[in-house]
């Protein structure tokens, strides 16, 4: 098992360095270092509970959990010192587990309001290229579209920033089989795009088949960081640390 126990190199294109998080009085993430070379996607592993979430929100520089200790830098600017708008200004996007689409608007406009705060990312011939089934639907409300639509569109939404780091949060989560196999034929192509990516995913699985390096988390801290094959690999590591 090759676990970090070294702080992150800050030349890395992406390092989190000792971060501690908390919500309230509540120590959820407590102590996490790791560093992301550019274009690598990474997934971010662990049992419920184990901090996964709250390390891609400390991340992306959401309220909440506070960060209290610890230093995030992205391609030499320090995220930890930043809000959140800031951070999704210099190339930042989350898509969390709920998606946070308007549901009210329609498929287009979602991808205007992205827009709306510079710089931008993809055009909206780039985002209709990879995603045919949006270009379709492109005056449809969001609130009709299917679940993978709708995580579709929140990964466009995404794109049409200007985008740096991806942090994808559960983007299987509620999916039919059906779909989850579309939204990885988009991670695939996100990922040849060398978008650099973290994601969250409970079907673990299927995010280390995406992901070139995992980094499992337990109880706040990192207990794995290695390639995602050795995970796959080792059925002891799975049961330990993923029950799978």
């Amino acid at each position: 098992m090759s676990e970090m126990i070294q702080k992150p190199d800050s030349n890395a294109f992406f390092s989190v360095q000792d971060i501690h998080s908390y919500y309230g009085e509540s120590y959820i993430v407590q102590g996490v270092s790791f560093e992301i070379a550019e274009r690598e996607i990474v997934a971010l592993l662990g049992r419920n509970g184990a901090g996964k979430t709250s390390t891609l929100r400390t991340i992306a520089r959401a309220h909440e959990p506070f960060l209290k200790k610890g230093k995030i830098v992205l391609n030499g600017m320090p995220l930890h010192q930043l809000e959140a708008h800031q951070a999704a200004q210099i190339g930042v996007q989350l898509v969390p587990e709920d998606r946070r689409i308007i549901g009210g608007a329609t498929v287009e406009e979602n991808l205007i309001l992205a827009q709306i705060a510079k710089p931008i990312g993809w055009s909206f011939e780039q985002i209709y290229e990879h995603f045919p089934r949006l270009a379709e639907r492109r005056k449809q409300q969001a609130t009709t579209l299917s679940g993978g639509e709708q995580q579709m569109l929140a990964v466009a939404r995404a794109l049409a920033r200007d985008l740096k780091l991806l942090l994808l949060d559960e983007p299987y989560e509620g999916l039919a089989p059906i779909i989850v196999r579309e939204i990885e034929r988009i991670l695939l192509e996100v990922k040849k795009l060398g978008i650099t990516t973290i994601i969250v995913e409970q079907n673990a699985v299927a995010a280390l088949k995406l992901a070139d390096r995992a980094i499992i988390l337990d109880t706040g801290l990192v207990a794995f960081d290695g390639s995602a094959q050795e995970v796959l690999d080792n059925k002891e590591l799975r049961e330990e640390y993923l029950a799978i």
